[in-house]
């Protein structure tokens, strides 16, 4: 089923692309390439330098699922971080070879899947000749809001730096994805924009966020359950009341009565994250709610000096990130 994703309808007949799908053109491919997962650095790898790609695409919801090999050889890296999307690849011909870091590396074959988020973290790839790949690429921000509503909270870097592969042949992974593939069959272009498409996002998120959070280290179900000690939920509710005045971490584990070393490892034990990386939460939630609700004459910067921002620069890229918007789109709502 997923060797001919993307290709045919439920009738048999060829999904319509909005786009060419076939070609040997790199400007063509690069083009494609960055709208549908982000600005990257591709180089052949082989005897062969012009490409013989084929590109077929489809969205789910907010999910951008494609269908992509270049039919060469190839060396991929420099994903664009300001695109803020994560990428989810499922190899289903030829085999990958995915970085987890400069000398170690997973090779994916028919049916392995690599999860990597592009947002927060490098990625190098390695593609032989025969590969085919069916992607995801999820904003990052879409991956954060699934966080918050299944477990409560959004986990930090611990989580979104970690590279690993999920699923596998026979896999309930794979099994999601033939039933993606059969949904955008049975209705393409319509999975885009209707509750169905919403659904099966939802569906795809919550069930890559349960394998990843599990192949990271972490316990979904414990860090869910509300049963972290009393320094840590003393010390959320302190961030939540003083986070505009900017606390230090030593001010924070000395206002809840415990040091700064075992505040830092009940957070990370229980929370998945570091305490810092709430308050960063905490501030930047409280521009937004500041943004929504300003009056015609408050500005951006206005709002964002307030809870501490000096730097509107990287204020507005770690909004961006977070949000998927910049303050200014949000203040004109």
């Amino acid at each position: 089923m997923l060797r001919d994703a993307l290709l045919y309808d439920a009738r048999g007949n060829p999904i319509q692309q909005h786009h060419k799908a076939f070609s040997e053109d790199w400007d063509e491919i690069r083009n494609w390439s960055s709208q549908v997962y982000m600005p990257y650095r591709v180089s052949p790898t082989g005897l062969v330098s012009r490409p013989n790609s084929t590109m077929h695409s489809a969205k789910v919801g907010r999910i951008t699922v494609t269908r992509f090999a270049y039919g060469i050889p190839v060396n991929i890296r420099d994903w664009s971080a300001e695109a803020g999307n994560a990428v989810v690849l499922t190899t289903i011909q030829g085999h990958a070879r995915h970085f987890v870091d400069a000398r170690n590396a997973v090779e994916t074959g028919i049916g392995g899947t690599f999860v990597v988020d592009c947002s927060r973290t490098d990625y190098l790839v390695d593609f032989d000749p025969d590969h085919l790949q069916l992607n995801l690429t999820i904003p990052h921000v879409i991956l954060e809001q699934v966080c918050q509503d299944l477990f409560g909270f959004v986990p930090g870097d611990a989580l979104w730096q970690h590279k690993c592969q999920i699923g596998g042949q026979g896999s309930s992974w794979l099994a999601l994805m033939e039933y993606v593939m059969k949904s955008i069959a049975e209705a393409p272009g319509s999975l885009a924009h209707d509750r169905v498409g919403r659904h099966i996002e939802q569906s795809i998120c919550i069930h890559l966020l349960n394998e990843w959070a599990g192949r990271a280290g972490f316990d979904v179900d414990r860090m869910r359950s509300g049963i972290a000690p009393r320094s840590v939920t003393a010390a959320e509710r302190y961030m939540i009341e003083h986070a505009a005045a900017l606390p230090t971490m030593v001010d924070v584990a000395r206002a809840v009565g415990t040091s700064l070393r075992t505040l830092t490892g009940a957070f990370r034990r229980f929370r998945g994250y570091a305490p810092s990386a709430f308050l960063r939460e905490q501030r930047l939630q409280g521009v937004r709610r500041d943004l929504l609700a300003a009056r015609p004459d408050q500005t951006v910067s206005s709002l964002a000096y307030v809870w501490g921002y000096i730097n509107l620069g990287e204020f507005a890229k770690a909004y961006y990130r977070r949000f998927g918007e910049l303050p200014s789109e949000t203040l004109r709502r």
